[in-house]
């Protein structure tokens, strides 16, 4: 499977962005997606998931409430909207599915994952 992330860029605090992340190679119904990010100097951490059914969408403390995961099976792509951001939001944010675990599972952990797209920017400045 491969993963092509797009829709980073340069917003203002308090704007909005949203990412896609578009699978290609096996259904997403067979893959838990996740959503991590990385910033200069920082470890990688996670965002957001959503479960291989669909039914679960799990999300860090620092983004519930301002980003949501969406799927369209249909075309393969998973969105996050980012609504509200702050400058602290600013990283390379990097898409990545897992196999083989429930498909109601949407795991936090990066080590559950086994494939990662190549990452967009997001920059959150004034």
């Amino acid at each position: 499977v491969q993963l092509v992330e797009s829709g980073g860029g340069l917003v203002q605090p308090g704007g909005s962005l949203r990412l896609a992340c578009a699978a290609s190679g096996r259904s997403r119904s067979t893959m838990a997606t996740g959503w991590f990010r990385q910033a200069p100097g920082k470890e990688r951490e996670f965002v957001a998931a959503i479960s291989p059914r669909g039914d679960k969408k799990a999300y860090s403390d620092p983004v519930k409430g301002r980003f949501t995961l969406s799927r369209d099976n249909a075309n393969q792509v998973v969105y996050v909207q980012m609504n509200s951001l702050k400058v602290e939001d600013s990283a390379v944010y990097y898409c990545a599915a897992a196999f083989g675990g429930s498909v109601h599972d949407a795991p936090r952990e990066g080590s559950k994952y086994d494939t990662w797209g190549q990452g967009t920017q997001v920059v959150v400045s004034s």
